[in-house]
């Protein structure tokens, strides 16, 4: 009784080893510095399980406005992608040179067009604001250079008509989908028919791209309509489980995900058989293109998004990287600027994946990938 009453400090070691005896409402001044920097570093690693929680919180919430800011921004760069395109255009036509618009192909810029508006119904029905404006962005940007090509007649008529009756429905029908003023049985209609267009386009592109190694044919796209017809009238009348019902339905956003995907392939197939095609590319432009979907990364994977992270996103930064890197070999861009590129790049995937680690309190990057490939920690 004597020695818990006594005003002098216990011995270090007796404090040390049985700290349950050591009430932490006795001042520290009764301790010794070292002993009481002791304490001090305690009672800061000593959190309640309430504010770990809230911490914990704030860092995914921080996280998650500043990926969708990122998102947001990521319209910026895509904006002057297209910008000097559709100037150059207007100058051609103007100028009455008309065959520099023929230079341009319709087919290709169609595809690009029914894969923005896929991406688009995709993400007005995740209600990701961010990703819905890039996809409108690109839609409406697309759609321009496609009234150009049909005003010199380098698009035919009926094809026009058709992609622009595509591209008002599809505006229309997102925006009041995405408002909840649509009736879910027009909406279905509508998924139907972007998952028939996209099972139809992608095998077509898919083929024709080592045209005229092969020969040239609409059978994989007539092929793939019928199967895509089958399976949506086989979905909708409930003759298949469910299961194979929710992968029809994830069909569409999926065949513009490997269309997206298909494009680097093919612009590299293209490069190697005509090397001189990447001299018509603009370095500008393409790292334009590497910094809009290197901005989108971050919140795909953020959101667990697979098909959006995979397709979207690294496909087409890692398009914008090869064609830099080819150019680089061919001596078309300066050691410098594909260096500096390819850096910058590997620190903000880096940083990208570090604070995704830390918002989530995971201890390794390595697990966020694990979450969004496998779905399981």
């Amino acid at each position: 009784m004597a020695s818990y009453a006594s005003p002098l400090p216990l011995p270090t070691f007796f404090a040390v080893s049985t700290p349950v005896l050591i009430s932490s409402n006795i001042s520290l001044k009764l301790y010794p510095s070292p002993l009481k920097r002791l304490f001090v570093r305690r009672r800061r690693r000593l959190k309640t399980p309430a504010a770990c929680s809230a911490e914990a919180a704030s860092k995914l919430e921080q996280w998650d406005s500043m990926t969708a800011r990122f998102a947001g921004a990521s319209n910026i760069p895509f904006l002057l992608i297209q910008i000097p395109q559709i100037l150059l255009n207007q100058r051609n036509l103007v100028s009455n040179n008309s065959a520099a618009l023929f230079a341009v192909p319709w087919l290709g810029m169609l595809t690009g067009l029914l894969g923005n508006l896929t991406l688009l119904s995709y993400f007005a029905k995740k209600k990701e604001k961010e990703a819905i404006l890039v996809q409108i962005l690109g839609v409406i940007s697309i759609y321009i250079v496609i009234v150009q090509l049909a005003v010199v007649g380098a698009m035919p008529l009926p094809q026009f008509m058709a992609t622009s009756a595509a591209v008002v429905t599809g505006l229309v029908l997102n925006f009041m989908n995405y408002y909840g003023w649509l009736i879910q049985w027009v909406w279905q209609r509508w998924e139907d028919f972007v998952t028939i267009v996209g099972i139809s386009v992608l095998p077509q592109v898919m083929w024709s791209t080592f045209v005229p190694f092969i020969p040239n044919s609409i059978f994989p796209g007539v092929v793939s309509c019928c199967l895509a017809v089958l399976f949506i009238i086989l979905t909708r009348t409930g003759k298949l489980s469910k299961k194979a019902e929710r992968f029809v339905g994830s069909i569409s956003g999926w065949t513009a995900t490997l269309l997206f995907m298909w494009m680097p392939v093919a612009q590299m197939w293209t490069n190697y058989l005509n090397p001189d095609n990447i001299k018509g590319l603009a370095a500008l432009t393409l790292l334009l293109g590497m910094i809009g979907n290197g901005l989108m990364i971050p919140r795909a994977l953020f959101i667990r998004d697979l098909m959006w992270f995979t397709g979207a996103s690294w496909a087409s930064l890692l398009q914008g990287w090869g064609n830099l890197a080819w150019m680089y070999c061919l001596k078309s861009i300066s050691k410098e600027f594909f260096w500096a590129a390819t850096v910058v790049l590997l620190i903000w995937l880096g940083m990208a994946a570090r604070q995704d680690r830390i918002a989530y309190g995971y201890s390794s990057p390595f697990q966020s990938m694990k979450v969004l490939f496998f779905g399981t920690r």
